[in-house]
């Protein structure tokens, strides 16, 4: 019986990485080929950043439902589904002509609504065919495909754009999006667990997750602890590179090597943690101590000087992407261990939306402090503010008695 646990889980933990890359990929790809969108729409290359933003509205609204999907129509299924919807928001793009703002809103809300609910899918899977000692590295290992897909679209494509041109680059995205597709039917049959005969879909089935969350104090404690670590994220992977060249004087050459030691550590940053919390069993601790080290990392970029040499910045840029990255894995293995039993989807579900507001919230409080003030300091004070807060609000939880079990479910 433990051979088959641990051969199923495997397949499990390759399948939702394959998709979870995939799925980050889509969602990176925009951003990556920024400029020449903008070109060639004939837009500010902020609207760039608006797609992003709306896309996450979309993820955030397909989080609340995808604990229903996933009951009904299983977790790879759900996961197919959502492949589809940003292989088809890559075509989308294709066919768009300038100045269709419109289109463009519609593109970003589609692949959103393909965005959310990845994870309340795989954390469905993989809270049925993981060990429960191995619950934070399944996730955390998991988790890695969202820097992974990030590099993998910086690495690639800039080279298929100037290749094939932006459009064709997409074309060939939305290409493997049908064989991702593809190769995750064979295990479907084995993984998927549905529940077809449910009650019809009502709004308050829709809220449902979200109710579920804010009910319950240790799911509400650990999603809250989402949406402040998930806007440290990404404010960080959004400004990095303009705060190294407008504050700091770097070249975009150098900036770009400093966000790339951010999201490549961010990957084993992901297993170590993920390792920590089920080797100590105490999962609520490490997230303690992620938050810690990444008010340390925020304050020093708080009063970094354009006088410090790179020797000192990219290693700590390499620890904040360690660091505020790092707990993504650890978080939602938590918050499925701790769903009530049969619910790991819709908890992570609810607990999704809240993390996504975290990634709405981050980059706009940054971005309009530093235009505020015309510095960055009070964005890293903002950054620093938030990454304590979670530590200080998961703390006060672990002090007040509410702890429940150890990670490993003993």
């Amino acid at each position: 019986m433990t051979k088959r646990v641990r051969a199923s889980g495997f397949v499990a933990l390759a399948a939702t990485l394959g998709i979870q890359i995939y799925t980050s990929l889509t969602a990176t790809a925009p951003a990556v080929l920024a400029p020449i969108l903008a070109t060639d729409f004939g837009i500010a290359p902020s609207w760039i950043g608006v797609f992003i933003g709306l896309l996450y509205v979309g993820a955030m609204a397909a989080s609340l439902i995808g604990g229903e999907l996933v009951g009904r129509y299983g977790g790879i299924r759900v996961s197919q589904a959502c492949v589809a919807l940003c292989a088809a928001g890559m075509l989308t793009m294709t066919a768009l002509p300038a100045g269709a703002i419109a289109l463009f809103v519609v593109t970003a809300l589609v692949m959103g609504l393909g965005y959310g609910p990845i994870t309340v899918a795989s954390s469905e899977i993989l809270a049925r065919t993981t060990p429960p000692g191995r619950m934070a590295l399944t996730f955390s290992i998991k988790q890695t495909g969202v820097p992974a897909g990030a590099a993998i679209a910086g690495a690639l494509l800039p080279g298929l754009a100037l290749a094939l041109g932006w459009r064709g680059a997409f074309i060939v995205v939305a290409a493997v999006g049908v064989l991702v597709a593809a190769m995750a039917e064979p295990v479907r049959a084995s993984l998927d667990l549905r529940v077809p005969l449910r009650k019809p879909l009502t709004l308050r089935s829709v809220v449902a997750p979200l109710a579920l969350v804010t009910r319950n104090r240790e799911l509400r404690v650990l999603a809250l602890t989402g949406l402040c670590y998930s806007a440290v994220q990404v404010s960080i992977t959004t400004f990095l590179v303009v705060y190294l060249t407008q504050a700091l004087g770097w070249s975009l050459v150098a900036a770009g090597l400093a966000l790339t030691c951010v999201t490549v550590a961010a990957i084993p940053g992901r297993i170590f943690w993920g390792m920590v919390a089920d080797r100590t069993h105490r999962a609520m601790l490490v997230l303690i101590l992620l938050g810690a080290l990444s008010a340390l990392c925020g304050v020093a970029f708080t009063f970094a000087q354009a006088s410090w040499p790179a020797l000192v910045v990219l290693p700590l840029a390499s620890l904040y992407g360690f660091t505020a990255i790092g707990w993504n894995g650890v978080q939602i293995s938590e918050v499925a261990r701790r769903a009530p039993a049969g619910a790991a989807a819709h908890a992570t579900g609810g607990a999704s939306f809240i993390t996504f507001s975290g990634v709405m919230l981050g980059p706009m409080v940054f971005g309009g402090l530093a235009a505020l003030f015309g510095s960055f300091r009070w964005s890293f004070v903002f950054c620093t503010a938030m990454s304590a807060l979670a530590a200080t609000l998961l703390l006060h939880h672990l002090h007040g008695g509410h702890a429940g079990p150890p990670s490993d479910g003993n």
